[in-house]
């Protein structure tokens, strides 16, 4: 989750550089078993951001059994209350603290200037330390597989959004892409919240964007609130970071879930054997970051063999999402080629998107 908005609009050329550079550590094995901590940003509930890391730790304690002992700290606000947080951890003895949200960067790294023989997973961040990896997921990936089923099943589309950061651009852009893709008369109207997590105004917002003729919806917020709306209304939404069918059984068209449980094994595992260097990972379908899955009973099979069969072109690399047809450029909002013919954006080039595409009805102002 991130808060800083000023921090995400700076970063993108120095994250760019860091995530395709390594950062090489001396690293030394822990005798069993290793304590590994994990703060998490919001309440732990039955989905969503804070919910899939959980189910990380929850996937290295599987693996690894007596080998590990993991625990973790809920709610716990960025800034002052998450340094005192990650600091007694570390004082602990924890080997290895997991730090999953983009507000925990700065404590996370003056903590391990403190604790050099700790180790510190900054998940969404971007700084890299000798003591501290950055990791994050290609969230837009999925995003598109998931535009690819809405845009099957409706063309008038609603996004509520929290801030317009880099990733969320990216995820709205990527949505529409992939709705188009099936419809290329698809629309997808965005309001932005100016939050992250707000369970009235989420709903508020989609209640809105209904009201205005969206017959589905997505989101980049932190609740299951845009979903529990869609289901009242008996339209459609997209669920995110989990499976949400429990509150939205018959609004559901599939899910972008985050898989965090491979990685932080692999992870927790390196401090074990004494391998584990400071790395910039930023991982997506391929690499089993991202998955969408859980279709909802409202899907025809036909839908979910097509979208299942572009989520394996993609992992397999056939299927950039950024990327333009030789017979035409990608469009922006304003008619001009955002992305010419026949090329495809770097990855430095997704980390600084600041525009939207042809089809989205929206600024970039919140």
């Amino acid at each position: 989750m991130y808060k800083n908005l000023a921090a995400w609009r700076a970063f993108a050329p120095a994250l760019a550089a860091l995530f395709f550079s390594p950062f090489v550590a001396q690293a030394q094995a822990v005798k069993p078993p290793v304590k590994a901590a994990f703060v998490y940003v919001a309440p732990l509930t039955e989905a969503g951001w804070v919910r899939q890391h959980e189910l990380g730790r929850q996937a290295v304690q599987a693996a690894l059994g007596d080998r590990v002992e993991t625990r973790f700290v809920e709610n716990v606000a960025e800034g002052a209350d998450a340094e005192r947080v990650i600091r007694d951890l570390a004082q602990q003895g924890h080997h290895v603290i997991f730090t999953p949200s983009f507000g925990y960067m700065e404590p996370t790294l003056k903590v391990a200037r403190d604790f050099p023989n700790v180790k510190f997973e900054s998940i969404t961040g971007y700084k890299a330390a000798p003591n501290v990896a950055p990791a994050n997921a290609r969230y837009y990936e999925g995003r598109y597989l998931a535009g690819v089923a809405a845009g099957r099943l409706a063309t008038q589309a609603g996004y509520v959004a929290g801030f317009p950061i880099p990733e969320v651009i990216q995820g709205i852009n990527a949505f529409t892409l992939g709705m188009r893709s099936v419809n290329p008369r698809a629309t997808v109207k965005v309001v932005w919240l100016g939050e992250w997590f707000n369970p009235p105004r989420e709903r508020d917002a989609a209640m809105t964007l209904m009201n205005q003729g969206a017959e589905v919806l997505a989101f980049h917020t932190g609740s299951n609130a845009v979903m529990v709306a869609a289901q009242e209304r008996g339209k459609l939404a997209v669920a995110y970071h989990s499976d949400m069918r429990s509150v939205a059984p018959d609004a559901q068209v599939v899910a972008v879930t985050h898989r965090w449980g491979d990685y932080y094994t692999r992870r927790v595992k390196a401090v074990l054997d004494g391998t584990w260097r400071s790395e910039q990972v930023w991982g997506g379908v391929g690499q089993g970051f991202i998955r969408v899955e859980a279709f909802g009973k409202k899907v025809p099979e036909a839908v979910q063999k097509e979208v299942n069969a572009r989520q394996a072109d993609m992992a397999a690399g056939r299927l950039p999402v950024f990327a333009a047809p030789a017979s035409a450029p990608v469009l922006g909002q304003n008619g001009q080629a955002v992305i010419a013919a026949g090329q495809r954006l770097s990855d430095e080039q997704i980390l600084k998107m600041n525009w939207f595409v042809e089809g989205v009805q929206g600024t970039l102002t919140p």
